[in-house]
Order: structure tokens, then sequence, then C-alpha cells
């Protein structure tokens, strides 16, 4: 059998075994966070500005830290993700730290069914596309939930980090979407020695076939940067070169590691049929 045809179930499930072992990784310090700490990085805050008042549609959020962190920074925020124990446990984390924000559990593609709510701005960030198949759809449902005028921001790992095998040694995968990528992984990225084996089905993606999705949707691109580093110390073999930028020891600079991008939708945009 084809398992990308079946990679909600395998995903939703991989993402179920690995909530509670995120939740309690010191990678998510969930300690630190209700004690009102932020979880978002300087690389989207930067892109986000002043959000007081601002309604936000954040996609593919796991168990909410980075909604509730938006939330806490003014804005009307709405979560989604597909795995259901992780939007449990974004609603009483929510709770937890008093602070109100709305999550819905579905699959993306499946997110009209939910709600018909349209959004000053959709953001998602860090390792969220590669469980997608289709970009393009990706994208319609991007402009489907953004009002006329609204902002989509996106931080993102690059897609040349995902040619590499784990340690970095060798080109493993293909930089273009060639087809699914059926794996089973040990652990997860915020406990590798986590006694768990998921099974996942993901995508590799282009940076055109991200920008083109997103223009072919009606979004026009104002601003696109790449870094040399990633907020985040998920990888093998990585050296904190400053406090909270991390690259891979042995390729140093050489490689971009993320990428991010402010998008807008015309006020008198139609979404392609």
């Amino acid at each position: 059998m084809d398992k990308s045809t079946d990679y909600l179930r395998i995903n939703k499930q991989s993402w179920n075994d690995k909530t509670d072992i995120n939740f309690k990784s010191e990678f998510y310090d969930v300690k630190g966070f209700i004690s009102g700490k932020t979880s978002l990085k300087g690389i989207e805050l930067k892109l986000l500005g002043d959000i007081q008042g601002k309604s936000i549609l954040h996609l593919q959020c796991h168990f909410g830290q980075d909604s509730i962190s938006l939330a806490r920074e003014g804005a009307r925020v709405t979560g989604v993700d597909l795995s259901d124990k992780a939007i449990a446990q974004a609603v009483a984390l929510s709770e937890t730290t008093g602070t109100a924000a709305t999550f819905i559990c579905c699959d993306l593609y499946d997110l009209p069914n939910h709600s018909t709510k349209q959004f000053d701005i959709v953001f998602t960030s860090y390792g969220t596309i590669g469980w997608l198949p289709d970009l393009d759809k990706w994208a319609k449902i991007i402009s489907a939930f953004l009002k006329p005028g609204g902002k989509f921001i996106f931080a993102e790992f690059h897609p040349v980090v995902w040619m590499f095998n784990d340690h970095f040694t060798a080109i493993g995968y293909d930089y273009f979407n060639t087809g699914a990528i059926v794996e089973t992984e040990s652990g997860t990225y915020a406990d590798r020695y986590a006694p768990i084996k998921a099974e996942t089905v993901s995508w590799n993606h282009s940076i055109a076939e991200v920008l083109t999705a997103l223009i072919t949707n009606g979004l026009q691109l104002k601003s696109f940067e790449e870094y040399d580093y990633s907020p985040y110390n998920c990888f093998n073999g990585t050296v904190e070169v400053e406090p909270k930028k991390f690259r891979i020891r042995h390729l140093e600079h050489t490689i971009p590691m993320v990428y991010s991008l402010l998008a807008t939708k015309g006020r008198d945009e139609r979404i392609p049929a």
C-alpha cells in the first residue's frame, strides 16, 4: 500500500505519541513558559510587529505555546493542529496560564469545514510544511482565511537542511518534492533519547514551490530572508554561536538553515477556484 495516501492517520499517531514527551522536555521548557517566557523567536517577532488587537490564525500549532505567546502580546488567536492530544494540551496550557486562545483540532486542509472566519494575520513556523503533500492547497487555505489586506507570516527550516542525512555528513534527500518520504524515527527532536519509535510521512518543498503556491493564490511577497543559523537546537552536531543561534559545527555558516517571509493578500483579491 502507498503509505502517502494514509499520511494523516500515520502522522496523527506520530504526533500524539510525541506530544507528552515534547511537553515534558527541556527543549520546550513549559515551566519557564508558564512563568511568563515567550516561545516566539526574534525572526518572527520582527515580522509580526505590534499585534495588539489583531486576529491571528496559527496553523499547525502543536500544543499551543506560540499561540499563547501571541495572545500574551494582545492578539486574538486561534490555533489549529492535527493532533487531538496536542490540542488537549494546548487548551490545558491556555487555562493554566490564564490566557484566552481558541483551538481547533483538524487536518489543515479541512479547516474550512470547522471555521469561516477571516483573520488579520495567518502565522505558521518551523517544521510545518514538511507534513503537507500539497502546497497549492496550503496556500489556498492561507488566502481564504486572510482578510483583504491581511498578512501571512512564515518562518521555516530551509529546504537545504532537509537535503542532508541526520548527521549532516552527506546528501541524503532530494531538494525538490519528488514524493513522500516514509521513515521510522526514534525519539523526538525535543528528546532524542525518548523511548519511542514513530513512523512518519513527509515531503520536501523547495523555495520555488513555496513562493509559487503563495503567488498563484493571490498573495504578494513583501519580504524574504534567509538565515545561516537555527533559533532551535534541534539538529545533530550543533554549536551555539550566539545566544539562541545554532549552527552545524562542521558546516559553520556555509548553509542556510532557516528562511522567513511576509506576504499580503490584495484588498481586491479573488481566490482561484
